[in-house]
């Protein structure tokens, strides 16, 4: 299937966006769906609107997704529509997931009593009616055995209707959907048990003028037929409520507290009161409440289950945390910066519940294929029904077949084949810190055969560093003491890397700090030189410069031994920071971009994927080659400008290429938006959240394999559910027509058809859930 580059698709949503007045996107909650068929069937109606642009149904979270233009259809005439299908469309509230689980719970309590229920008839029904077939003898009391036909019957019907009842829904929802014009799975098991029923109740109002009519009794055909599916639906929720694991997991990270300070006085209060601005404290043990800047206080805090981080992170004063996060020891005082549906972790939580319910290509097959499903099916059975009665077999053979066929030809595997794995595979995703957005991503990105990295932030850490110290007047730690006196009142990005670094060693080397003053290097006046550097003076009076080579030739300053040092800097990639005291070179300071511990293990793994990675920069070509060296990737493009970064992915495109970009979310945004998937690289907290179609949470390349791997074990996944769900169908069917009756007298009872039908269900789940076991 050809899917069209993701710059095509965003140009759709931008004109929605363009015509947002027009255009409006509503998500609703559809009661009564069962299977493929009920989905497909909702999202045939709502399409055939006129100002409908789209509607998506996803079975598997019960939820539609609709596009539609508000001046020529209301939302009212679109759940109208809906209604008239056959099911219940409503509103989703607020807090609505933690609703939805608890709803899910109680179903599945229901679901449960239920089940018990009708294995308790189901167990004498089926000793009864089955025991005399059984090859050594059953004790039976006389006066409702066999022998005594009216009565065999009627206890038989007596142990039925509460069945029947128990799994009342299957007949409501298929007969109310078959009027509908919508028939669904469970229209097959009402049509194909009611007939057992009903015919078998004929049989047994024949009973007193005809005793052999007892021979052609189906209540157990119909009662157990039901109690199996029951059991099977039962299977196939309590499956399906894990597949939505990762949400609930997140959800519980919230606290139902905090411990907010009001005028130097602690006070317990429910997260909901929480607002901007607020200090809380955070106690050993406890959770983050909400997005917040620490304005006090340093600790550990546990981050995993937000980026996938297993090692905790060090947070002190003016630091970030995340709603959600764990603090380990100490304790931490934190101004509340986001709260609500601003913050990191709800945002995580909307990514994922929109890729969830937001179909893959691959999906689309499916349903197509399950809305057509129901009624062939029924097709099948009454041409088969036919044949054999012409053939000239008897009623309660043809009513065997016919039972079967509409029994076991259940859609509701083909429906689940898809949106299941999709479930696992984001789950699986968010859990490793890969946020995926959309089920269509999801698929893409193992059909990726280019990965385009941005440089700066994404190969490398995107900010300088201090990577050599060279002097032949000082020991290098005390050169860097002395150029940071000097650069701590400078806002350069290479001044501050000085700084930094400096700061670090004299943690490490207390010392330098009486070596300064005993040097009396004190900064009393600064002055910075634009473009060059800066000059300072020392209290002794000493004059001291820094900056780059253009700066020594205004102070006619020698570079002499220094030159070869300073070539060889340039060379790598690096920016030589010249240090003159008194107007002779004293050292040189090498400052880079560095590159990220985990870039060239990461690189390595795509490519060993056979995928071709690109690096683009703006850099010049000599540092763009040198770096492009380091972490051997295929290609490098330099000197690019954002722009033309978007023109380098369509030309990529144009070349067949299916093209994967990955970059911050910001200064890339023209190219993400262009590439087939576009990967936003970087802090949860950061604005990358609302770029490209991936987002890692971490910014560590591996993750790039990570989400193409994924990728690749949830449509292989897809692919053996599929497999699986049409070829149990296209055996079953056959079989249970009596297609092989004729060779072998071989035939599927209704039974049998039954337990087989909820089995593929169950199978299928399982197999998606088989996904969470896999480490990326």
């Amino acid at each position: 299937m050809n899917i069209p580059p993701r710059g095509i698709q965003n140009k759709r949503k931008d004109l929605c966006k363009s015509i947002g007045d027009i255009m409006r996107e509503i998500t609703l909650q559809v009661d009564g769906m069962t299977c493929a068929a009920c989905s497909s069937g909702v999202e045939r109606t709502v399409n055939k609107q006129q100002g409908v642009e789209t509607c998506e149904v996803n079975l598997t979270t019960g939820r539609a997704r609709i596009i539609y233009d508000e001046n020529q259809v209301s939302i009212d005439a679109i759940k109208e529509k809906i209604v008239k299908a056959g099911f219940q469309p409503k509103d989703i509230e607020n807090n609505s997931e933690e609703k939805a689980f608890e709803q899910e719970e109680e179903q599945l309590h229901v679901a449960k009593k239920r089940l018990i229920g009708a294995i308790i008839f189901a167990i004498p029904l089926l000793y009864l009616a089955m025991g005399h077939m059984v090859p050594f003898e059953l004790y039976v009391p006389e006066m409702i055995s066999m022998e005594r036909p009216l009565n065999f019957a009627i206890v038989q019907l007596i142990l039925t209707v509460p069945i029947l009842y128990l799994g009342r829904n299957f007949y409501i929802v298929g007969f109310r959907t078959l009027v509908k014009g919508n028939p669904n799975m469970d229209s097959l098991v009402a049509i194909g048990t009611s007939s057992a029923f009903l015919y078998s109740l004929v049989m047994t109002f024949l009973l007193p003028t005809d005793e052999h009519a007892v021979h052609n009794l189906y209540y157990e055909s119909a009662a157990v037929v039901v109690t199996l599916i029951m059991l099977g639906k039962y299977m196939e929720k309590r499956s399906r409520s894990k597949t939505s694991g990762a949400i609930k997991k997140l959800l519980e990270l919230t606290p139902d507290t905090a411990c907010r300070i009001v005028n130097g006085v602690e006070e317990i209060i429910p997260v909901e009161q929480l607002r901007v601005d607020d200090i809380v404290v955070i106690k050993p043990g406890s959770k983050v409440p909400m997005d917040g800047i620490v304005t006090s206080g340093s600790s550990s805090v546990d981050e995993s289950m937000l980026t996938g981080e297993s090692i905790p992170v060090e947070k002190q004063e003016s630091n970030e945390v995340i709603g959600g996060s764990i603090n380990y020891n100490g304790v931490l005082y934190v101004k509340i910066t986001r709260t609500g549906e601003d913050t990191t972790l709800s945002k995580i939580i909307k990514l994922i519940e929109d890729a969830q319910g937001k179909k893959a290509p691959i999906a689309k097959i499916a349903d197509k294929v399950a809305g057509y499903f129901v009624p062939v099916v029924i097709a099948i059975a009454v041409v088969a029904a036919i044949v054999w009665l012409i053939l000239g077999y008897e009623f309660a053979f043809v009513l065997k077949i016919f039972v079967s066929i509409l029994v076991i030809a259940c859609p509701c595997a083909l429906g689940l084949a898809t949106p299941t794995a999709i479930m696992v595979g984001t789950g699986l995703g968010a859990s490793n810190g890969i946020l995926i957005k959309s089920g269509e991503a999801l698929e893409t990105t193992h059909k990726v055969n280019v990965v385009v990295l941005d440089k700066t932030g994404t190969i490398t850490n995107g900010k300088p560093q201090v990577t050599d110290i060279i002097s032949n007047s000082y020991k290098s730690n005390e050169l860097l003491a002395i150029a940071a006196q000097v650069e701590a009142a400078s806002d350069h990005p290479l001044g501050k890397a000085i700084v930094q670094r400096a700061n670090e060693i004299k943690q490490e080397n207390p010392q330098l700090q009486s070596f300064l003053e005993s040097e009396n290097f004190i900064v009393k006046d600064f002055q910075n030189i634009s473009g060059k550097g800066l000059e300072a003076s020392f209290a002794n009076d000493s004059k001291i410069i820094i900056g780059n080579e253009r700066i020594l030739t205004d102070y006619s300053v020698k570079v002499g031994d220094y030159k070869k040092e300073a070539d060889r800097l340039a060379n790598e990639a690096k920016t030589p920071m010249f240090v003159a005291i008194d107007g002779i070179l004293v050292g040189i300071i090498g400052v880079a971009d560095t590159i990220k511990d985990t870039s060239v293990e990461a690189i390595k793994q795509i490519k060993k994927l056979g995928i071709k990675v690109y690096m683009l920069t703006g850099d010049n070509k000599l540092t763009a080659e040198h770096i492009g060296k380091q972490v051997k990737v295929d290609k490098v493009v330099a000197e690019v400008l954002p722009g033309d970064k978007a023109d380098v992915v369509t030309n990529l495109q144009k070349e067949g290429n299916v093209v994967m970009m990955v970059g911050d979310g910001i200064n890339d945004a023209p190219a993400l938006v262009q590439a087939d998937i576009g990967v936003a690289i970087g802090s949860g907290s950061d604005v990358a959240i609302e770029s490209g179609d991936i987002v890692l949470m971490k910014s560590d390349l591996r993750d790039v394999y990570k989400s193409i791997r994924l990728s690749k074990l949830t449509i292989r996944n897809i692919k053996q559910n599929l497999f699986w769900a049409f070829f149990y169908n296209l055996i079953g069917i056959p079989i249970a027509a009596g297609v092989f009756y004729g060779l072998n007298e071989t035939l599927l009872s209704p039974m049998f058809a039954g337990f087989a039908m909820s089995l593929s269900s169950v199978c299928v789940v399982g197999n998606a859930l088989r996904l969470r076991m896999n480490k990326l």
